[in-house]
């Protein structure tokens, strides 16, 4: 029998529940115990743990004696500290949720954590492991004949609510292309294998939010946009991103071009957002479409129903807590999605927002220099 694996939970809003349903299917896994300072959302993560204790501060869940991991599902801009009050009185394995943080002013803070801190770090990128995109990055390499153009295209709903509003604004979020699209900036590493240089982005907002106030202030999150990356290999990717396309067959659409061919990758939104009168959500599918002999070869990459009804993003959630649980027991040695992953995707969004407001082409070096 696998050992019990008991999780301490720090925040529990639309994404933290998620996280507690994908927890509770996998094996000899528990939550032990949950900090959530809002009253609503603590009572409903208890439906989803009602084994856990409620908790009313960080340094109490720490306190907690059967904890194993940590799992910080809190608003953006709380990471750091709560990565920092983890460093300060105990260092357990943690994963923390994108994005690790959301200043530009501290990334010398957050270099300081990652030299000091002696557990594993697991970011969650979970755009990874959802079942069409991991067949999509498993074939990459052999449909390509090594990949020179990646484009990702998402055009999706806007921006859900969320308690006291934290996502509509920059200050709280990182931006919108740190906060959303950092997971993106991580696939186009994972493909690319090679560093990002440089970053040229427009975008803006132009539809979502403009007839909202928050104590009085409107919300200025960007809800489109396009970002070109340059890498040290001499590739070159593209992100489209729409938040006012909810319309779409599918949510996200991923192509890698090589010499030798095209792969694409098409994933569809949350099926809870797929209206009823239109029949069954689409499947995700994956395409190869070699130069010779030319003819696409289309598959359905279909995601088990339990899975895919226990969260938003065609079931990546649970598969990315497989392998941190296996982290946690000392199955495999290392985060597949580590720090410095997650430091450098944050950085590539910084760079695209510097770019959209300053008009002009930036270096990724411009912040850690």
């Amino acid at each position: 029998m696998a050992k019990l694996v008991n999780y301490g939970v720090i925040g529990c809003g639309m994404m933290g529940q998620e996280h507690l349903r994908n927890i509770a299917l996998l094996p000899d896994t528990r939550v032990s115990a949950i900090f959530e300072p809002d009253a609503n959302m603590a009572h409903e993560a208890l439906e989803f743990a009602p084994d856990a204790t409620l908790v009313d501060s960080i340094d109490a869940l720490l306190e907690v004696a059967d904890l194993d991991c940590i799992l910080i599902v809190s608003p953006n801009f709380r990471h750091i500290e709560q990565l920092e009050a983890l460093a300060a009185k105990r260092p357990l394995p943690v994963l923390v949720e994108k994005p690790l943080f959301t200043d530009p002013n501290d990334v010398a803070r957050m270099e300081t954590f990652r030299q000091n801190y002696p557990a594993p770090v697991w970011v969650a990128m979970e755009y990874r492991y959802m079942p069409p995109i991991a067949t999509f990055l498993n074939e990459t390499a052999e449909a390509t004949g090594g990949v020179k153009m990646l484009t990702i295209r998402e055009h999706r709903f806007p921006f859900l609510p969320k308690i006291g509003d934290w996502n509509r604004f920059n200050a709280k979020t990182g931006g919108t292309f740190v906060e959303k699209c950092c997971h993106f900036f991580d696939l186009m590493r994972l493909v690319m294998q090679s560093e990002p240089i440089r970053v040229m982005a427009s975008g803006g907002q132009d539809v979502n939010h403009l007839d909202e106030s928050y104590e009085g202030e409107t919300p200025d999150i960007f809800d489109n946009g396009y970002v070109i990356v340059d890498f040290a290999s001499g590739a070159r990717s593209i992100l489209e991103l729409c938040m006012f396309a909810e319309g779409a067959r599918y949510q996200e659409e991923v192509s890698a071009v090589g010499p030798k061919g095209k792969i694409e990758a098409l994933v569809p939104g949350p099926g809870r957002f797929w209206p009823e009168h239109l029949g069954a959500p689409p499947v995700p599918q994956v395409i190869v479409s070699p130069r010779d002999p030319k003819g696409p070869y289309v598959r359905e990459v279909p995601v088990d129903p339990t899975i895919l009804d226990a969260g938003d993003h065609n079931g990546s959630t649970f598969y990315q807590h497989q392998g941190f649980v296996d982290l946690v027991r000392g199955v495999r040695d290392e985060a597949e999605v580590g720090f410095s992953d997650g430091m450098i995707s944050v950085l590539m969004g910084m760079a695209a927002q510097r770019s959209m407001t300053e008009h002009r082409a930036v270096r990724i070096d411009e912040f850690i220099a």
